[in-house]
């Protein structure tokens, strides 16, 4: 660029000519067009008095043009400083012409070095000026920075630094015409970030803090210029604002951090800079070629660029605040910290934060797309901001959309910078899924972000979230080659084939997986297999088991072998003749205990979950439930059930839990039915059930342990139907007409109508639904349900005391004579288990009065009697309670009960007071 002057004659604001005697100052700026002739004033010589064609003012730096080519013009410029009454005589310098000839990319701006000491012209005064200070100002090259492009060179010194010598002549003292071409030339050096001669930074502004930088300088005009030209000069100075705070952003988001997205739209940004930039050079040949370009043209050719450069800063400034780099970190950015990726950029060995923005939020990936969509919405009435935007969207949009591709259609995430909607939680990894009872590995591993979702998303992130698990099970599986590049894809939002994409890779992934798991993996069958061990369908193998290890289950839990127990469970899983021996998947049981007892494990689940609302459970501690550390094995028993990847994404360890949870109960049920079908044998072959004696009181009582003995079994047996039969066996047929088809369809279109998210949610409402049913949810039914059982175990425990009670308090039973209603072989019989007591206990009982011990034998029947039917008759009133509120299929279950307690005074509705207790 150059600097020029107007030296029209007949122009002079005070009338005179240019002569020796009257030298006319000059606006003299330093610039890139410097005049070729000055190097000659340094020998001393003078102007001339006089051109013989006068210079135009658009050549460069104001230098004339020869009225020939043969004539060479040599023009002094003249600076009086009347102050110190002496005359400086200065002219341009060969190393100044030097330096200007540097491209403007990196030396444009470097400042005129100090004129060398020499002497001055002698025409006025035989006087030598003083040596100037030395000024030399020296580009340098800031390191580099994780923005590959950003500008490395080194801040200009600013020019009010810039000694007194180099200021340029006062505005007041230029023609109209040279105003207005100081004007011209500034604005163009402005234009591209560098202070003009007459055109600074504002006092406020410094350009070594980032912050002014992303910001914009703001220039003023130096004092003098015409009003006519002040208006024109501060319009175009906002596009210069505008330029220098781009460029500054551009070097900001280019970093690292940031992410691609912001990287693809800071190379969109860069286009449209190197456009402006193009423009100005053109600008500048118009404003050296011809005369008749003014400022009013200047402005007016800059104005659809000042427009587009409003908008760029506009959009700029948004995604600035989101970054608080410019404002305060507004209240929407204030969101809860991701720990998670925290923590895995811990583990590798980063830093908490990316970059220098430590403790920031960083706007980046889908927010960034967000904040450009909401912005082309907001200005869609405006044709030229409408374009710049909708290609700006579509620039920095590419890498997200190859993102989404790579998701979609291979089910990887390639997001090194977190910017994408999913996030993956690499720390979840697949052989979790053996020990993890939250199903972390399909909620947890890949998330969507909510703050990432871009406008475009929103309506199908659920579907873009299932089609990359569903292909990433696949791919793991070896079902898809990650090697196949995907073609004819769409590259950003604005392709009508976007949605389509979307939709045919949810379909495709979705079809891949579940015929993955329903042919390939035969899930149906794993289900069946399923129903056979944990819900005892059938249990003859099971029964079996029971027999063959009854004396290993009797012990102490700690004495349990359990290889031994696994040993006799497979030997029954083989044995020929079983439904179960046919079952491939037969090798994936196993046994094992569990110390804590069923009704503790239901009640902590009950408290954790909070199944009913308001509801306040007493401390475990008061239950009236089994003390663990006298558990033997038939209440500790529980089997186990190991499934291959993917199954087990279905079949997952919160899934094997309930199951084992129904195991244990219908297993509680079995082995307490067993328990009073021993009682039942005891009472029917022992010989002091089965005397009648000649005492009727005794014979009273032992009709009323038989019934009590039968109302339990009644309890038990109903109990055990109303789960395998009507909870149970109806909710499996629900489920399995939903797998009927290989395909996953349900009308066998080949086409699955259900995704594999409602498979795996349909798996577990079965469960939780059977868990409902058989009351196991439900904190006051767990209470009741556990004090009904307690009950009959401990009757069921006490039969051989009760026994051995009985033959105390029968007359006939304790002489040496047989009773007359006896048969020798009876009592040939009993003399014999008679005879393996000791004597202690016959001497004893021989002292004990008769009527005292049938009287005790009746106060313990009696409480028993009365334990079981008050607690009977609390379980059906709640049973009616919650079949009325909750679950209907529990009002059979309260019918079928109540045969269990007619006829006692119990029967009927129980006060508030009985039910809480």
């Amino acid at each position: 660029m150059s600097s020029r002057l107007s030296s029209y004659p007949d122009r002079r604001t005070n009338g005179t000519t240019d002569s020796d005697d009257n030298p006319r100052p000059r606006a003299g700026a330093a610039s890139s067009g410097a005049a070729r002739a000055s190097g000659d004033s340094r020998s001393g010589r003078s102007s001339q008095a006089g051109y013989t064609n006068p210079p135009h003012k658009r050549s460069a730096s104001g230098n004339p043009r020869p009225a020939s080519r043969t004539v060479e013009e040599r023009r002094t410029e003249r600076l009086t400083v009347t102050t110190r009454e002496k005359l400086i005589t200065r002219t341009k310098s060969p190393e100044r012409r030097s330096r200007e000839s540097v491209p403007p990319e990196r030396e444009r701006w470097r400042p005129k070095e100090a004129p060398k000491s020499r002497q001055p012209e002698t025409k006025l005064k035989e006087t030598k000026s003083e040596p100037l200070p030395a000024w030399d100002p020296i580009a340098t090259l800031v390191p580099h920075s994780t923005a590959p492009l950003a500008i490395r060179v080194s801040i200009p010194p600013l020019a009010s630094a810039t000694p007194s010598s180099q200021q340029p002549q006062p505005l007041h003292e230029l023609s109209l015409e040279a105003q207005e071409a100081a004007m011209i030339e500034d604005l163009l050096f402005v234009f591209m970030g560098y202070e003009g001669q007459y055109i600074r930074y504002s006092y406020g502004y410094n350009p070594s803090d980032e912050r002014d930088r992303l910001q914009g300088p703001t220039f003023k005009v130096l004092p003098g210029l015409d009003p006519s030209l002040q208006d024109l000069t501060q319009s175009m100075l906002q596009m210069a604002t505008h330029h220098s705070a781009l460029e500054m952003f551009v070097n900001v988001q280019s970093r690292e951090e940031f992410g691609i997205v912001n990287h693809a739209l800071c190379a969109a940004i860069r286009k449209f800079l190197h456009d402006y930039l193009v423009m100005v050079a053109q600008l500048e040949s118009q404003f050296l070629t011809n005369e008749t370009f003014t400022l009013h043209l200047l402005h007016v050719h800059t104005l659809p660029t000042s427009q587009m450069m409003s908008q760029l800063y506009a959009l700029a400034s948004d995604l600035l605040k989101r970054n608080a780099l410019l404002d305060d970190e507004s209240e929407e950015d204030s969101d809860v910290e991701d720990f998670d990726n925290i923590i895995e950029n811990l583990k590798r060995g980063g830093d908490l934060v990316p970059g220098n923005m430590t403790g920031k939020k960083i706007c980046k990936g889908g927010v960034v797309i967000d904040l450009i969509t909401k912005r082309l919405e907001s200005m869609s009435g405006d044709p030229a901001a409408r374009s710049l935007l909708t290609s700006l969207l579509r620039d920095a949009s590419r890498p997200y959309m190859a993102m989404l591709n790579e998701w979609l259609h291979h089910g990887e995430i390639k997001d090194p910078h977190s910017e994408f909607l999913i996030k993956e939680q690499k720390s979840i990894r697949r052989d979790m899924l053996e020990q993890d009872y939250t199903d972390d590995y399909w909620e947890r591993r890949y998330m969507i972000q909510k703050q990432n979702i871009p406008p475009q998303l929103q309506d199908v992130k659920d579907k873009v979230l299932l089609a990359g698990k569903y292909l990433n099970v696949v791919r793991e599986c070896g079902g898809v080659d990650i090697s196949k590049v995907t073609r004819d894809v769409p590259t950003s939002f604005d392709d009508p084939r976007f949605l389509d994409n979307v939709n045919n890779a949810y379909a495709y992934a979705n079809e891949s997986l579940m015929k993955l798991l329903l042919t390939t993996h035969a899930l149906p069958a794993r289900l069946r297999s399923l129903k056979h061990y944990f819900f005892l369908d059938p249990s003859d193998y099971f029964t079996y088991f029971m027999e063959l290890s009854a004396s290993e289950l009797r012990k102490p839990l700690k004495s349990v072998n359990t290889v031994k127990l696994q040993s006799l469970l497979d030997l029954v899983l083989h044995q020929p003749g079983s439904i179960v021996s046919l079952d491939p998947f037969k090798e994936n049981v196993h046994v094992e205990m569990n110390e804590v007892s069923l009704i503790k494990m239901l009640q902590r689940v009950v408290n954790i979950t909070g199944i009913e609302q308001g509801e306040s459970l007493q401390p475990l501690s008061n239950q009236p439930i089994e003390n663990d550390k006298n558990a033997v094995g038939f209440t500790s028993l529980q089997l186990d059930y190991q499934v291959p990847f993917p199954v087990s994404l279905v079949i997952s360890r919160k899934t094997v839990w309930r199951y084992q949870a129904l195991f244990r109960y219908l297993l509680s049920l079995k082995y307490l039915e067993s328990q009073l079908s021993t009682t039942w044998q005891t009472h029917n072959t022992g010989i002091v059930w089965s005397h009648k004696s000649s005492t009727r009181k005794l014979e009273i009582w032992k009709r009323r342990v038989w019934t009590l003995r039968a109302r339990m079994v009644v309890f038990v047996q109903q109990l055990l139907y109303f789960c395998t039969l009507e909870v149970i066996e109806p909710n499996w047929q629900s489920l399995m007409s939903r797998l009927k088809a290989k395909d996953g369809s349900l009308d066998g279109s080949g086409k699955p109508d259900r995704t594999v998210d409602e498979l795996m949610q349909d798996h577990v409402d079965f469960l939780d639904t059977c868990l409902k049913g058989c009351m196991l949810t439900n904190g006051k039914l767990i209470r009741i349900h556990s004090k009904l059982m307690q009950t009959c175990t401990v009757f069921a425990a006490y039969t051989n005391w009760l026994s051995r009670e009985l033959e105390k308090a029968d007359p006939d039973l304790i002489g040496p004579i047989k009773p007359p209603n006896m048969s020798a072989k009876q009592w040939a019989r009993f003399q014999a288990a008679k005879s393996q007591k000791s004597s202690s206990d016959t001497s004893n009982s021989q002292l004990q009065d008769d009527e005292g011990r049938i009287s005790n034998l009746f106060e313990i029947i009696k409480k028993w009697e009365t334990n079981f039917s008050r607690h009977l008759q609390i379980l059906l009133d709640a049973l009616n309670h919650y079949a009325a509120t909750e679950t209907v299929v529990l009002l059979s279950l309260c019918a079928r009960l109540a045969t269990a307690n007619q006829g006692t005074e119990y029967a009927g509705l129980r006060t508030e007071e009985d039910m809480a207790s």
